[in-house]
């Protein structure tokens, strides 16, 4: 059963004695509309051999199976009035019709009209209202005709009324029925005669009838119960007429254990005993979801359904669990709980409450105790009360105050002095005394002033003090146990809501991490692996742990669970057993839980709102049945409307119908034990998975492939006895199918043929390549050979521009040679002063200036460097016949001092016309003018 608070609430509650104001009262569930997504009356009540519930709801055939609900519309969308699950089927009567419901293959119900079948005459307007099941006969009941359908022959038989039928009852296999204004009629061969008309049966308004040591028990709706004896009616319990004189009772059934539920209009629910005495009751004050009752039904496990005028209500009547809530907060959350002078004492936040434990009475302050109670402890026939303004002796009810130091948190004797007791407070520990049969404080321990709320000895002189801050501090005391002699701290083992007790001469200390076990002969504490499995740090609640000295058991508490350890039978090993009881539900204060031994093996746990009482002797452990209740299939997430899958034999799936849904179950109806599930899919996840409380599994993308689902349960750690489990399989998708393999090996065939055939041409193409590449190869030898011969003939003709370039470069620097001699002379015979010396002078200068020079340089250039002038003249269109020797000049890259004497001007004449140059070809600044002129 899914364990969600959004969906269910769990409500403690319980029945009590008529007139009386308290009671220990079971659980119960409610479901309202929004829980079963129905309407809200629901007017009868029945379960399938699987154990589902069934409810006929106004708005057709709710089903239940402990985990979800199912909504069946009716098929004339009417309101079913009645419903009685026999063998395989479920009987539904309605407005007009009247049939049953089978379960298909896919899990759902489908619905057959029997009316409709058998072209039954029904009245107008007429409704079912009851159906019973006889031998091979079914009888249904409308407010004017009874149905008797034979499900052997399919025949059926009418029983009329004139007046109205009320109700029909089954008696000892007899069917008896109410005629209105008429009396009271059996049937019998199938014919309808009269059992009374006494005014009793005529006038009076019959609810049911029962067997009472061979008579008939008559109910009415508004006066009571009456014996029918000898044809003489009598009142069956004077003391229950009474109470019921002003409730209407609209149906009643009689329990297995023979007592009756009686479900009124208004009133909620009465339970009397079989002699007819009021047992109890219960209204929607005390956590009824309404109260009126239209149903009543008890389960295969005991469970009380009730149909309710607005949603419906299970209630546990065999529960182990007991539950006293304080609804008006008179008595605030319990710290601690003691039995003292037959009666039940319970320290709260408020104060010191006290009543009788078998009665109904309700709780009394004890005088004078108001606030906070931490401790009660029993010694010396008195009844200690640690309190936060002190320490008080109870005694007859009445609390004396023996020390005014605050916070006394807890008491405990002290081995071998019987007349003393040390008792830990806010602020260091004390000693209390007796002295003339009176308890009083004695002193306090000197050199200790921390708070001491868990302490033990380990010997008459030494101590150890549990602090959740601090760690565990160790105490030596000198003989007169007044003083502290030495002070340890092990600050390793410390942690909030920690505690530490003695257990069988042992002493533990329980945290977070675990429960640990002090070893004395090293002086420290050793982990207990064993005690540890009921505390998981991911999950941890307490640390509190509780000694149960009557019946030698250690307590603890886990998240979902209490857990106690008791020796073993066979062994020294402790057995570590839980009770199925969640922490959230028991809402203990936490770090202050406490829990006390009652007689019969049943215990007490204070909560914040009252306390709970649980009988081990009834927690036993029946088997449950794990089921698979729906399987859905869809190819794809965002399809709403999922495809419902056989639940009978094995599934097979499409390739693209990968996604498939598992709805699971155990029929468990007590919510206090927690269903939690395990599955696995062989196949792809063969490993079980981690227990949930989830009660369904998507899978999704499966792969192709064959697969088994497996699921199983537990509850109180208890595995059911089977494991549910489907068997499916995943198609190959196409590609993969048998006609596309044998495609394929078809086509792998034609591929080898293919192949052969390309290889086949393929050689002989490179034959006949290989002998086109011999003729090739011929060809390019020749073609070898003339390039062989033109790199020779290249050859000569660099050697021949060689030649010329030398030629050049000898005629530039013979022109060079003389005309720097003949400048020289020139020089010379300027110094000399004489007419005849200018003429040769002027015939120097002709010779330098030399045209005739010019062109056998330029034709000599033109040799080494084929049309340089051209494509500089081409580029430069601007250029003057100077400018082209000075570019000729550079080009062979000689210096301005060597150009100088070429051009009969000076070095710095060379710059000038250089700069000019640069000028006209427009180049950069940074760009070298050499350079540009030799890239041409």
């Amino acid at each position: 059963m899914l364990y969600n608070f959004r969906l269910i609430v769990i409500i403690l509650f319980g029945f009590k004695l008529i007139g009386l104001s308290a009671q220990e009262l079971p659980p119960i569930q409610n479901y309202s509309p929004q829980d079963y997504h129905g309407e809200t009356q629901n007017w009868s009540l029945s379960q399938t051999n699987s154990k589902t519930i069934i409810a006929a709801n106004n708005k057709g055939l709710l089903t239940f199976d402990g985990e979800r609900w199912n909504l069946y519309k009716s098929p004339n969308e009417s309101i079913i009035r009645s419903i009685k699950v026999i063998g395989d089927r479920i009987y539904a009567g309605m407005y007009r019709d009247f049939g049953y419901w089978t379960e298909n293959e896919f899990g759902s119900l489908e619905y057959t009209s029997i009316a409709s079948k058998l072209d039954i005459p029904l009245k107008e307007d007429e409704q079912f209202w009851k159906i019973i099941a006889l031998q091979d006969w079914i009888l249904f009941q409308s407010l004017d005709r009874i149905y008797i359908y034979n499900t052997k022959d399919q025949s059926f038989k009418i029983i009329n009324s004139d007046t109205g039928i009320t109700k029909m009852y089954e008696v000892n296999d007899k069917i008896y029925f109410q005629k209105t204004n008429q009396g009271l009629y059996k049937i019998e061969s199938g014919q309808d005669i009269l059992v009374s008309n006494d005014t009793v049966l005529s006038d009076y308004r019959l609810i049911n009838v029962f067997e009472v040591n061979n008579d008939l028990l008559i109910q009415t709706q508004d006066y009571g119960f009456f014996i029918l004896k000898d044809n003489n009616f009598s009142v069956w319990n004077q003391t229950l007429d009474d109470i019921l004189k002003d409730k209407s009772v609209y149906n009643s059934i009689q329990l297995k254990n023979g007592n009756y539920a009686l479900g009124t209009i208004s009133h909620g629910l009465l339970v009397i005993d079989k002699d007819g005495a009021p047992l109890y009751s219960i209204d929607q004050n005390k956590g009824l979801g309404n109260n009126t009752i239209l149903s009543l039904f008890e389960d295969s496990e005991n469970n009380l359904w009730l149909g309710l005028d607005n949603g419906l209500s299970c209630i546990n009547m065999n529960s182990p669990f007991r539950v006293y809530n304080d609804d008006n907060g008179l008595i605030g959350s319990i710290y601690t709980s003691e039995l003292y002078s037959n009666k039940l004492f319970i320290g709260t936040n408020q104060g010191l409450f006290c009543r009788n434990p078998e009665g109904d009475d309700k709780f009394q302050l004890v005088e004078g105790t108001q606030g906070q109670v931490w401790c009660l402890f029993k010694y010396d026939n008195k009844l200690f009360c640690g309190h936060d303004s002190g320490t008080f002796v109870i005694d007859n009810l009445k609390a004396r105050k023996i020390s005014n130091i605050e916070g006394a948190w807890n008491i405990k004797p002290i081995q071998n002095k019987p007349n003393q007791l040390i008792q830990g407070n806010y602020d260091g520990l004390y000693i209390l005394e007796k002295i003339n049969s009176n308890w009083a404080l004695k002193h306090k321990i000197e050199g200790y002033d921390i708070s001491s709320r868990f302490f033990e000895f380990t010997n008459p002189n030494s101590l150890l003090v549990s602090h959740e801050y601090k760690g565990i501090i160790s105490l030596k005391l000198n003989n007169e146990l007044s003083k502290v002699e030495n002070i340890s701290t092990d600050e390793n083992l410390k942690g909030l809501k920690s505690s530490l007790l003695k257990y069988n001469e042992q002493i533990y200390y329980a945290f977070d991490k675990g429960i640990y076990k002090y070893n004395a002969s090293e002086n420290q504490f050793l982990r207990d692996s064993l005690l540890s499995r009921t505390i998981n740090p991911s999950s941890f609640v307490s640390g509190k742990l509780i000694s149960d000295q009557k019946n030698n058991r250690l307590w603890s508490f886990s998240n979902n669970a209490i857990n106690y350890t008791e020796p073993g039978n066979l062994s020294d090993i402790p057995k570590v057993k839980s009770i199925p009881l969640p922490y959230e539900l028991v809402k203990s204060v936490s770090g202050y839980e406490n829990i006390l031994a009652l007689d019969n093996n049943s215990y007490l746990i204070g909560t914040t709102s009252g306390y709970i009482v649980f009988d081990l002797n009834k927690l036993n452990n029946p088997s449950y049945h794990t089921s698979i209740s729906s399987i859905t299939n869809t190819k794809n997430r965002s399809i709403k409307t999922p495809n419902n899958v056989s639940l009978s034999g094995s599934g097979l799936f499409s390739n693209e119908e990968h996604n498939l849904e598992f709805n699971y179950s155990i029929q468990e109806y007590d919510k206090f034990f927690i269903a939690e599930y395990q599955y696995q899919l062989l196949g792809i996840y063969d490993d079980w998975s981690d227990w949930s409380v989830e009660s369904k599994q998507l899978f999704e993308n499966l792969p192709y492939g064959d697969y088994t689902f497996n699921v199983r349960g537990r509850i109180n750690n208890k595995t059911t006895e089977n494991i549910a489990s489907y068997n499916f399989k995943i198609e190959r998708p196409w590609y993969m199918s048998n006609l596309a393999i044998a495609v394929y090996i078809i086509g792998f065939v034609l591929l080898i043929i293919l192949t052969h055939n390309i290889y086949r041409g393929y050689y002989k193409k490179q034959q006949k390549q290989i002998l086109e590449k011999g003729k090739r190869d011929l060809e390019l030898k020749e073609l070898e050979n003339q390039k062989q011969i033109m790199r020779i003939q290249n050859e000569n003709l660099e050697k021949d521009i060689e030649n010329k370039n030398r030629e050049l470069a000898i005629s530039t620097m013979s022109l060079i040679k003389k005309n720097e001699f003949l400048n020289t002379i020139k020089g010379e015979l300027k110094n000399v002063e004489s007419n005849d010396l200018k003429r040769v002078i002027r015939i120097i200068d002709n010779n330098i200036n030399n045209t005739d020079d010019w062109k056998l340089f330029e034709e000599a250039f033109n040799n080494a460097d084929k049309d340089f002038l051209k494509k500089i003249k081409a580029k430069h269109k601007s250029l003057t016949p100077n400018d082209l020797r000075l570019c000729a000049y550079l080009r062979l890259n000689l210096s301005s001092k060597e150009i100088a004497p070429l051009l009969n001007i000076s070095p710095r004449s060379v710059e000038v016309k250089r700069y000019r140059l640069r000028k006209k070809m427009n180049l950069p600044h940074e760009a070298s003018l050499t350079n540009y002129i030799l890239e041409i």
